[in-house]
C-alpha cells in the first residue's frame, strides 16, 4: 500500500514548521499569487510545489482527474483545509486501484523487484522507514518530547 502526496512535501510538514515558528525551505510551496514562499502561513493558503517538476505535475494532474474529475469530488483548489476546524468538510475523492495478488505469481514477482531495488546502496522502499520505526517503538518504547506531552495534556483538559 502506498499513500502519498504528489507534492514536494506533505502539507503536515508545513503545518509543523508553522507551529514551531520556522520558515520552510525554498521550493516547497507558492503563495496565493503564485510566488515562491518560505512562509508556512502563506504556503498553506497557496499551493504546494509538485514533486518531480513537470513530470510530477503531470502525475499529480492524472491523479486529480481520477480522484476528483471522474468522481465529482472537490478538486484540491476547491477543498477546505484538512488542518483547520472551520469550514465544510474537504469532500475530496480517493483513487483505489485493487489488483488480485493471487493472479499469476504476483507476490513472488513483487518480492523479486523489492529485493533487486534494495540491493542498491541508498534505495529504500515506501513504508519501510515507518515499519522500522513501528518495530523499534514496540520493542523499545517511545520517547516523547516534554513540550509535546504538555500540549497533549492540555488537549485532554480542553
Amino acid at each position: 500500500m502506498i499513500d502519498l502526496a504528489l507534492s514536494t512535501v506533505a502539507a503536515g510538514k508545513i503545518v509543523a514548521a508553522q507551529q514551531r515558528g520556522e520558515r520552510i525551505p525554498e521550493g516547497w510551496a507558492f503563495d496565493l499569487e503564485g510566488n515562491p514562499t518560505t512562509d508556512p502561513a502563506a504556503a498553506l493558503k497557496g499551493v504546494l510545489s509538485p514533486s518531480g517538476g513537470a513530470k510530477g505535475a503531470a502525475l499529480a494532474l492524472m491523479v486529480e482527474v481520477m480522484a476528483a474529475g471522474l468522481t465529482g469530488a472537490n478538486f484540491s483548489y476547491e477543498a477546505s483545509s484538512f488542518f483547520e476546524a472551520e469550514g465544510a468538510p474537504p469532500a475530496v475523492g480517493q483513487v483505489i486501484i485493487a489488483i488480485d495478488p493471487g493472479a499469476g505469481n504476483a507476490a513472488d514477482r513483487v518480492a523479486e523487484l523489492a529485493r533487486e531495488m534494495t540491493s542498491e546502496e541508498g534505495v529504500r522502499l515506501p513504508g519501510r522507514r515507518g515499519q522500522t520505526s513501528r518495530r523499534r517503538a514496540l520493542e523499545d518504547g517511545l520517547s516523547v518530547d516534554n513540550e509535546l506531552m504538555k500540549e497533549i495534556e492540555a488537549l485532554k483538559r480542553a
